[in-house]
């Protein structure tokens, strides 16, 4: 009896893993900026890239990390689903460090944009307080 109570333990445990979202490893240790397009083709998703490219050192300052979800395979529609984004659609999402969705852009968000919205986060402030 011992065994099968320990067996369905396990089994719970292991559901509650499998239940876990794409972003949930993310949360408290990184703020995450989730670009879905249709393809890798997409003009928006090949700007948002490109004007992210020199942005590097804030990028890595603000503790941002970027995902993409292109296509249709199970990664990408999993990001979909849990951000309730289209697939067909260009979408900018922008994940605080607590899950929370602080941006959405149809459109390309510039990294001044992105940058600003950031640093004005509680969470940010305090980061940049704790290295003065």
């Amino acid at each position: 009896m011992r065994t099968t109570l320990i067996g369905f333990g396990l089994a719970a445990l292991t559901a509650g893993a499998a239940a876990a979202g794409p972003l949930d490893a993310y949360r408290w240790r990184s703020r995450v900026l989730v670009l879905s397009a249709p393809d890798a083709a997409d003009p928006n998703l090949r700007a948002q890239r490109a004007a992210l490219g020199p942005m590097r050192s804030g990028v890595a300052e603000r503790d941002l990390a970027v995902l993409e979800a292109i296509g249709t395979g199970a990664e990408a529609r999993a990001l979909r689903v849990q951000l309730s984004l289209p697939e067909g659609e260009f979408r900018a999402v922008l994940i605080g460090k607590d899950g929370g969705a602080k941006l959405e852009a149809a459109v390309p968000i510039p990294p001044q944009q992105l940058f600003a919205t950031i640093d004005a986060m509680p969470m940010r402030r305090g980061e940049i307080q704790g290295r003065r």
